[in-house]
Formats: structure tokens, sequence, C-alpha cells
């Protein structure tokens, strides 16, 4: 398949692990540029960039906290002045702290993944449209998860839901501009843990009988942001072993 992705630039927060430096190096391999940023320590954000770099791909690479609208517009602004524009948004990053009860939640947990897993996608929208509405073109790709539909706890299932409606409305408030925004929702995916996150078996109804990879949900995401899927908009796909059908 072309993708159409060579020369384009592409956006994604939260790379420098897992599924976003994986989808880092799958947009390299397009022939696509990339904005990668990561609100931790920078040297394996460096290591994902330097990886990109190799196969070819122009890279602005920095910190960023995505809950501060003023750090994104810096690094929307830098990717802007390197990259000649912003094509693609991938709103990878998340705070996982939303784990846990709901009475054990204090003040600071619930705003903070608000800030994240909400206000961060709008963040960087706000600060990407200008280019994609002038332009004529974008793809937004936002990451959900299965917890709002097979039960999961309170402040999760809440950021998750709340994700598909921001991604649905801004499906429909864009499309003239020729915009797209679907999201991702994966169920198990077998990547590098946190240490406070404990290891969960598989749900005993789950019928593909195993974790996911995190190549399967990036071979989603290069997909949605491919020329071929500008008829698709709006539409949040499950990726979950089968746990739970939509």
């Amino acid at each position: 398949m072309d993708t159409g992705l060579k020369g384009k630039t592409v956006l994604i927060t939260g790379a420098s692990r897992n599924i976003g430096r994986l989808a880092a190096l799958a947009f390299a391999k397009e022939g696509a540029n990339l904005a990668i940023c990561t609100s931790a320590k920078m040297d394996q954000l460096n290591a994902v960039a330097a990886e990109a770099r190799a196969l070819g791909a122009k890279v602005v690479a920095e910190q960023c906290d995505v809950a501060d609208r003023a750090s994104v517009e810096r690094f929307v602004a830098k990717a802007r002045a390197e990259l000649g524009s912003v094509h693609v948004v991938i709103n990878n990053a998340v705070d996982r702290g939303a784990e846990g009860n709901f009475l054990e939640h204090d003040e600071e947990t619930w705003e903070r993944n608000i800030a994240v897993n909400l206000s961060g996608p709008r963040n960087v929208c706000r600060a990407a449209l200008p280019m994609m509405i002038d332009q004529k073109w974008g793809r937004i790709i936002n990451l959900s998860g299965i917890s709002a539909y097979a039960g999961g706890g309170v402040l999760k299932a809440m950021v998750k839901l709340g994700i598909v409606g921001f991604t649905r409305g801004m499906a429909r408030e864009f499309a003239q501009q020729g915009i797209t925004a679907n999201c991702i929702a994966p169920g198990g995916i077998d990547v590098e843990r946190d240490a406070f996150q404990k290891d969960k078996p598989l749900r005993a109804h789950q019928p593909i009988r195993r974790m996911g990879y995190p190549k399967e949900i990036v071979a989603l995401m290069v997909f949605l942001a491919s020329e071929d899927a500008g008829f698709t908009t709006g539409q949040n796909y499950m990726s979950n072993g089968g746990i739970y059908f939509q």
C-alpha cells in the first residue's frame, strides 16, 4: 500500500517507548518526518530520534508536557519551523495514575489525569489544526482504551470514554477541511510496564488467548494516517482480542 505519507510530518506524543516508539519508526519507514516528544527524560526519546534519522527521517525531538499548553505550543512551533508543517497528529501520551479505586483518588490524581488524558489531546490539536486547515489535509489519531466498555475504574473509564467523544466531535467539525479524526481503543497490549502496574491475567472470555502486540496497534495507526483512509472518520477502533465488540 502506498500510504502517501512520504514527506509529510507526523507528530507523536509519548514517543519514547512502547507503541509511541514503534509508531515513530514505522512512519519513518513510510518516508515521513517526525515531531516527537516525551514528558520524561530525553535519553530514550533521543535514541528513538537517532533510529528514525538513520531511516532517513528529519526529526524534531523535544521534552513536552502535553498538559501544559505553552509547552505544547513551543513544541509545535518548532516542528513547523524545522519541518514545514504538521500533517498527522497521534495523541499517544497518557498518565497512568488513573488506576485504583474511586475513593482512593486524591485531587491531584484526578486533575492530572484529566489534564494529560483529555486536555493534552486538546492542547496538541489546537496547536496543529491551523496548519491542517491551511493545507486542507490532516489526520488526527487519538488513543482510548477498553476500560470504558469492559468495566474499568471510574477515573480511567471516564477519560478513555471522554477521548472518544472528543474524537467524534472533531471528526464532525473539521471534515469539510479535509481532516479526519479517529480513535484506537487497545485492550491488553504486551508493552514495557511501569513498576507500579501489576500484571493482569487474560480475561476468561477473551477469544484470542494472548496479549496484543504493539505493532498491531501501529499498523492501524499507519492506515488511519494514510491517503487511503480519507473516507474514514469519527470511528473508534477496538483492538482487544475480542473482549468487547462494538
